[in-house]
Parts: C-alpha cells; structure tokens; sequence
C-alpha cells in the first residue's frame, strides 16, 4: 500500500551542508558573522538546532579538507550525540595552487596523482564517519580554446576517477556533479548532466549523477533531467539551492517556486527519494535561519507535488488535453499546504513554525554570546 501525502512527507530527510553554516561571500569578499562556528564540532551543533525545529534534517555533509579533525571518531560521536549522522563527505580540489590548471585533469602526473590521493583519503575518512557517499564536484577546464586537448582531458578524468571507483567500499556510492561554467570560462571537464552520466556509465553501477540547481544554463528544463537521469537509474542526488542569473546559491525556491515543485513531481514518483542536499552560500543572510527557511521551502514544495492527481494527469495526457493537463498540476501548486507541514513536523517533535520557533528561542544570540561578536580568524569558505 502506497504511504498517505503526510505520511510520505513525514519519511523525507535533508543533508545540509556543514560549509553552510561558516563564513562566505563572493570573489569580491568574505563577510564575517556573529556567532559563526569556530569549527566543524559547532557547525554540527548549528545543524542540529536546523534539525531540531524542522524534523527532517538528520544528516550534515562534510567538506575536507574544510572540516578536517584530528580524531574523526570523536567527530562521529558528536554528531550522534547530537542526533545527527554524516552526510555526503565532499572533496576539496579547487583551492589548492597545484590545482590553478586543472587536478585530475591536470597534465602534470604529479598533480593528478596528488588529486587521486585526496581522494582516495576521502573515501577512508567516510568509511571512519559512517558516510555513504562521496560527492565529487571538480573545477577542472579550460579558459581559452586551444588551451587543452579536449579528449585527452576527459581520458585523464575518467583513469582517476576509476582509480577511485575501485577503492569505493560497498556501502559507498559516488555521486558525479557538474557544472557549465566558472571557474573554467571556455570549458568545463564536467560541464553538463550528459557528460556526467558517461562517465557514470564507464565507472560502474554506484557511480551516479548528482544535479546542482545552479548549475545550468539559463532555461534548461531541470525537471527533465531529473526525469531522464531517474528512467536511467542513475539519478544520485541533488544540491539544491536557487539561482537568478547564474550559480548564485540562493535559499531553495526563493526566485522558482514553481521550478522546485515541478522537480519534486518527478521525484515524487520514485519509490525511494535521492539524496536530497542543500548546497547554499549564505553570504547576507543569517545563517541558521536562512537554513531553516531553506527545509522549509523543500518540505512545502514536495507537499505539493504529493497532492498531484496522477490518475487525472495521465488521464489528460492521454487524451492529448493540454490545459487540462497543466491545471492538474496547477491545482496541486496552489495548495496551501502549510498546516499540512506543520502537522507533520509536530508529529516529528519539531515546531510548528520553525522560523518563528528559532527567532523566539535565543539560539542566535546564545551561539553570539559564546562564540564571539566577530571571528577570531579570516578564512575560507565553510571555515
């Protein structure tokens, strides 16, 4: 027997990302905030409060060398004593100066092998937290045409990425991101869902194609995508996030709405969600509310695609009613769901209103208070 709406909505889970709740901004600068956590330990505490007001955001996904410990087993005791487990562990190749023209892309030996390495730590510090996934972005490509042969690039890419798919335990997938551009201007290694799917054949089974809502073109049909990657089984995941113009990692739904719902029609046919997480760069914005409101957004959008009426879509589908097809969906996407959600999350133990809840609760000014109006020290992205 098919789960009720509430009872489905009930069974989602959300990773957010731990580099979420640290200090970011743009290539211009990074802003500092109040109460920002001084390592990875308080960027868990941060994710736990997220979880605690909305009830389904379990899992955090890490970022190394951005997160690295000393002792990963007293990381791992944390987050569950806090009521969290590892999400995605995400490798860092882009920051370092090896890697200005390309890591496992690079025609440097040296530096592909020192990429490869990375990697294959990453793949031991997740089997040590529990993880059961490695997300793979790569800033690899090219600025100028002439700049790197094309195909020899991408047989570079795939001989690593195998190397790594070899030394992936059993209970680790790994998920393949891509991204039209930026860094690379002319051409990126990964530039696109087609790209990565290839791959993803070439690799084996468990190699699957993680999508970033940013991470397209203007006007591509995401849900599509999703859709085709899904009948192909290789639909791994998603970072979600929204955009305006380009990649610019805006809380979920807040510039398409109507975009985040129509993706949650296709997945609310699967049997069993993908990963589902939020990959954000909250740059003005406070930083656990903004993550909040970002579940929140999640949560009400596949509300609504659990209301679409199948029966009459397939119905109109198949008598070719284009409109009638359309005001099904319509008709889904105007519901009010939100008493429904926070039916659900009070089931769950959280609040009702989780924004409200964190406003009244003084978590902000308490995380202020004992870690410091300003940061201590200037630093990256999620430091």
């Amino acid at each position: 027997m098919n789960p009720s709406p509430e009872q489905a909505l009930a069974q989602l889970e959300i990773e957010t990302p731990s580099w979420g709740y640290g200090d970011s901004g743009t290539r211009f600068a990074t802003f500092q905030q109040a109460g920002r956590p001084r390592d990875v330990f308080e960027r868990l505490e941060d994710a736990a409060e997220v979880h605690r007001l909305t009830g389904c955001a379990p899992a955090v996904a890490l970022h190394f060398p951005w997160d690295r410990v000393d002792d990963l087993g007293a990381l791992r005791d944390h987050a569950t004593a806090l009521g969290l487990r590892i999400g995605a562990v995400n490798p860092n190749l882009f920051q370092d100066a090896d890697y200005k023209l390309g890591s496992i892309t690079h025609t440097d030996e040296r530096v592909r092998s020192k990429a490869v390495a990375h990697l294959l730590e990453c793949v031991q510090i997740a089997s040590e937290l529990g993880s059961t996934a490695q997300s793979l972005w790569f800033a690899d490509g090219t600025n100028y045409p002439g700049q790197g042969d094309l195909i020899a690039r991408r047989h570079r890419m795939i001989d690593a990425l195998a190397q790594v798919y070899a030394a992936l335990p059993r209970e680790q997938e790994m998920l393949v991101e891509y991204k039209l551009f930026e860094p690379a201007f002319y051409a990126t290694d990964l530039a696109d869902w087609g790209s990565a799917l290839l791959v993803c054949q070439k690799l084996g089974e468990r190699a699957r194609v993680l999508v970033d809502l940013g991470h397209h073109a203007q006007g591509v049909n995401i849900e599509q995508i999703v859709a085709f990657l899904d009948d192909e089984g290789r639909l791994g995941g998603f970072h979600f996030n929204n955009r305006k113009y380009a990649d610019d990692d805006l809380i979920v739904g807040s510039v398409n709405p109507f975009e985040l719902f129509l993706i949650f029609v296709e997945l609310a046919r699967m049997a069993v969600l993908p990963r589902l997480t939020i990959d954000q760069a909250h740059n003005v914005e406070a930083k656990v509310e903004a993550m909040v409101l970002s579940v929140v957004n999640i949560q009400e959008a596949y509300a609504k695609a659990l209301l679409v009426d199948r029966d009459a879509l397939a119905d109109a589908q198949s008598a070719n009613d284009v409109l009638g097809a359309h005001e099904v969906l319509l008709d889904a996407y105007r519901s009010d769901v939100r008493p429904r959600c926070a039916r659900v999350r009070a089931g769950a133990g959280a609040a009702e209103d989780p924004v409200a809840a964190l406003r009244a609760s003084g978590y902000v000014e308490k995380t202020i208070s004992e870690r410091g109006a300003t940061a201590a020290v200037a630093g990256g992205w999620g430091q």
